[in-house]
This record gives C-alpha cells, sequence and structure tokens, in this order.
C-alpha cells in the first residue's frame, strides 16, 4: 500500500452534485470510465448536506459538534444578526485547535506547497495558494466579477491568463459552464506552473440546473455532459503531470416539488418580529422569540425563551413536508451539537424544501427579495438561479438595466421570481437512496473506507501525517 509520506501530487475535485445515479445515466462518460479504473465508495454526507458544512467536515475531519459549520449561514447571536456564506477558516478551525487536511499535509510535506481553489472556507484558508470569488462592491452600489488570492500576486497571474472570473455565471439566472470552465483553467494553472502538492478544485456545475429542472431533468444531463468534458481536461491533465486524482462530491440532489415556509407560519402567530423599513418588511431576529434560517431542506430554528418552545415545536410540527424536528437534547446524535445550532433543527420529508421568505399579509416585501442577494436575505433562496416569467419583455427589460448600469446609473435587478414552485431540485436531507448519495471516486491506496465513508473521513490516508 502507498503511504502518504510517499504521495508527492495529488488532486482533488469536488464536483458537487454527482451522485451514482447521475454517474451511471450515461451522460459522464469521462467520469464513468475513470470511475471503472478506481475504487467507488458512498460518502454519507452530514446534516445538514449543504456546502459549508460539508466541506467543514471533509477539510477539519470532524463533525460541526466540533467545528462549528452547522449550515450554510446561522444566527449569530453576540450580533443578533442572520449571516450566511461567511468564508474564514477561523469560524470552524476551533480557534486554532483543529488541524485541517491542508495543514496535515504541510506536515508530512514540508517543502510542498498546497492550494485551496474555491473550495469554501477560504479567506483566508489554511493553503499556499487561496483562491475564492469575491465580488467587488464599489461605492456607488454597483457590484463588479473578481475573485480574491493570497497570495495576491495569484489573483493577477489568472486575470492575466483567463480574463476576469465570470461571477454572474457562478450564481444566479446567468450561472452556466463558463464559470466552472474558468476555474478548472485555474486548477491546470495551479497544477502545471505553481506545481502545488495537494490541490483541491471545486466544480460546480451541476448544482444549477440541477436545481433548476431537477436531476431527473433533460437539462441535468446536458448539464452533466457539458461537466464531463471539463473533467476529462483536468484528468488528462493530471496524468501528464503525475498526479493522484480523487472525486468526490458534498451531496446529491433529488427532485422536490413543494416549499414549505415556516417563518411565515412562526408570523402569522405573532412569534417572529419584523421591522417595518422603508424598503420592506425586515427581520428583526433580536426581537423575535422564534425564527428560522432555512437552507435547502434544513432548517435552524431559533427560540429565544425556552418556554415557547413546546408551542413553536407544535406550530412547526403541523406543517406538510416536515419530517423530523430535533431538540436540543437530539443534536448530539445528528453531529449538530453546537452553539450556532437553533433549539430546534427541522429536516423537510422528501420532495420538499425550506423557503426563507417571512413576510405576510399585510407586510411590505422587501427590496431584495426579487433580486439576487445572498448576503441580505436571511435564508437560502434557490429561486436566484431564475428568471422570473411572468414578466413581460424580460430580454427587453434586462438589456436596458445592464445598459444602464454599464453608464453608471443605479438600478435594481429584480428580475428572479418568488414563486417557489419553480424549483425543481434540492439536498440537504439524508439521501433517499444509495443511488442519490453523493460519492467519492479515486485510487484504490487513498480510499478511507471499503465501500462507504463519512464526509469527514473522505481524506482519512490523504492527511495521515503520522504515517
Amino acid at each position: 500500500m502507498i503511504t502518504c509520506m510517499r504521495m508527492k501530487k495529488v488532486l482533488v475535485l469536488n464536483l458537487v452534485g454527482l451522485n451514482r445515479a447521475l454517474l451511471e445515466s450515461g451522460a459522464m462518460p469521462a467520469v464513468q470510465a475513470y470511475a471503472q479504473q478506481q475504487r467507488l465508495l458512498e460518502v454519507v454526507p452530514p446534516l445538514p448536506a449543504v456546502t459549508c458544512t460539508a466541506q467543514a467536515d471533509m477539510l477539519m475531519g470532524c463533525n460541526a459538534s466540533q467545528h462549528g459549520g452547522v449550515a450554510n449561514g446561522w444566527y449569530f447571536r453576540e450580533l443578533s444578526e442572520v449571516w450566511l456564506w461567511r468564508q474564514s477558516v477561523h469560524l470552524i478551525d476551533g480557534k486554532g485547535t483543529l488541524e485541517s487536511v491542508l495543514q496535515r499535509w504541510k506536515r508530512s510535506y514540508p517543502d510542498s506547497t498546497t492550494a485551496q481553489i474555491f473550495w469554501w472556507w477560504n479567506l483566508p484558508g489554511h493553503a499556499d495558494w487561496c483562491l475564492t470569488p469575491r465580488p467587488t462592491y464599489y461605492a456607488d452600489g454597483r457590484k463588479g466579477q473578481d475573485t480574491h488570492s493570497a497570495p495576491a500576486s495569484l489573483r493577477l497571474q489568472l486575470q492575466k491568463k483567463l480574463g476576469d472570473f465570470p461571477l454572474f455565471r457562478f450564481w444566479g439566472p446567468g450561472a452556466n459552464i463558463a464559470s466552472t470552465r474558468w476555474i478548472a483553467e485555474a486548477v491546470c494553472y495551479t497544477m502545471r506552473t505553481l506545481q502545488a502538492g495537494l490541490v483541491l478544485g471545486y466544480l460546480p456545475h451541476l448544482d444549477y440546473d440541477l436545481q433548476r429542472y431537477g436531476p431527473n431533468s433533460t437539462q441535468a444531463r446536458t448539464a452533466a455532459a457539458e461537466l464531463d468534458k471539463e473533467v476529462a481536461r483536468l484528468l488528462q491533465e493530471a496524468q501528464l503531470l503525475g498526479y493522484q486524482v480523487i472525486l468526490l462530491s458534498e451531496y446529491g440532489i433529488e427532485e422536490v416539488h413543494t416549499a414549505v415556509f415556516p417563518n411565515r407560519a412562526l408570523r402569522d402567530t405573532g412569534l417572529l418580529a419584523v421591522h417595518p423599513a422603508r424598503n420592506g418588511a425586515l427581520l428583526d431576529p433580536g426581537n423575535s422569540r422564534a425564527f428560522a434560517v432555512c437552507d435547502h431542506q434544513v432548517a435552524h430554528v431559533y427560540v429565544h425563551d425556552p418556554a415557547d418552545l413546546a408551542q413553536v415545536r407544535e406550530i412547526l410540527r403541523a406543517l406538510p413536508g416536515v419530517e423530523t424536528i430535533y431538540a436540543s437534547e437530539d443534536l448530539a446524535g445528528v453531529g449538530l451539537d453546537h452553539e450556532r445550532s437553533g433549539e430546534l433543527v427541522m429536516v423537510a420529508a422528501a420532495g420538499y424544501w425550506f423557503a426563507y421568505p417571512y413576510w405576510t399579509g399585510t407586510d411590505k416585501e422587501p427590496d431584495f427579495a426579487r433580486t439576487v442577494d445572498i448576503h441580505r436575505k436571511p435564508g437560502y433562496d434557490p429561486c436566484e438561479l431564475l428568471f422570473d416569467p411572468a414578466i413581460s419583455f424580460l430580454k427587453t427589460r434586462l438589456a436596458c438595466k445592464l445598459l444602464g448600469k454599464k453608464l453608471g446609473q443605479r438600478t435594481v435587478m429584480n428580475v428572479i421570481p418568488t414563486d417557489t414552485s419553480l424549483v425543481r431540485g434540492s439536498h440537504g436531507r439524508p439521501p433517499s437512496s444509495t443511488a442519490q448519495a453523493p460519492v467519492w471516486i479515486g485510487p484504490a491506496e487513498l480510499a478511507p473506507h471499503p465501500t462507504k465513508t463519512a464526509a469527514a473521513d473522505v481524506f482519512l490516508r490523504l492527511a495521515a501525517a503520522d504515517e
């Protein structure tokens, strides 16, 4: 068996949304051929099976009870604010007490470098070469496409070679293969030019159409074929440069048909408070008795007064589409026993997902509701992947807005829908079957287990610095 001390170059490609069903669909011949030559394992994802939690498990080798990455975002109790998509690795390193796979690699190979290309927990990160998406927010309200790197020279090198990162193809209704292709080129550059020993690359393309149209749609097969071409090129490049390759995924995406609105139920009963701001009703978490941070098919419910717990649980249990509600005493058993977790954690039934909207009745819709605004919305919104089909002359309206922005005018890009029935795929709950579970594909000597592995163990052999 080849041990960690003999390994010099490893490329890890995170193919978000890949599962066995998609792998065997025939749409990904290059990935399927690679899987047939290597070891294929089922990955048991964490709860919730979402990007930040899954990647924290993988990077730190433990679950959220230890690293604290309980979701893509949570309620910061000290600030009385909900924040999503924070990127600092120091949020999950236990204030320096936990060691990441990147740090363990450096202990094994002091002369080798590591690169973290678009994996989360990367601003700052533990890698020698860090690259992550980071928009430029101008003083006049404009948002520009950009990245952040450490060292800063990496961003400049990639901009010179590849042009600007296509941020608006990375998320939003215009998200497509262009962003994944740019990232794939950055991974190639990292292997070829920087010669990093351990390279982590994140390829998000399956995340888009599988949520927009569902994992069994024609669009999903087309997206899989597009991703397969990029992976084939990276596999070829890695072989030429002497890299061993691991392909893995964080979660599988399953069909959904109905959204559940826990915050509206709490608003209707007077437990959730809003601030009637001039730009619409804003969630007032610090003055709410209870509210939910909705994250795909899991929601953390924060209840300020223990005396309200029974009432809140009864209200939420009555909602159609709620499969399980975990109380604080249950969270250790599902890896979420951490102060950042809510007093209750909800899991959706198959076919359902949790939508963040909280405004009801006479509340005024917030102005960000129909825009792509991942930092102001107090929950995840997959509608951001879609253009609103109810808008007449959408292309003309969009063209006028874009022209106005180029001319320096302020404009609101309010072109996404609030109709949650348009969303056809989601994730976060435990997989409904082995075919829906994420996968690990790689050399047998790097395989953490014979047939199945927890997300926290995917790098078990790769990073065993004491071997």
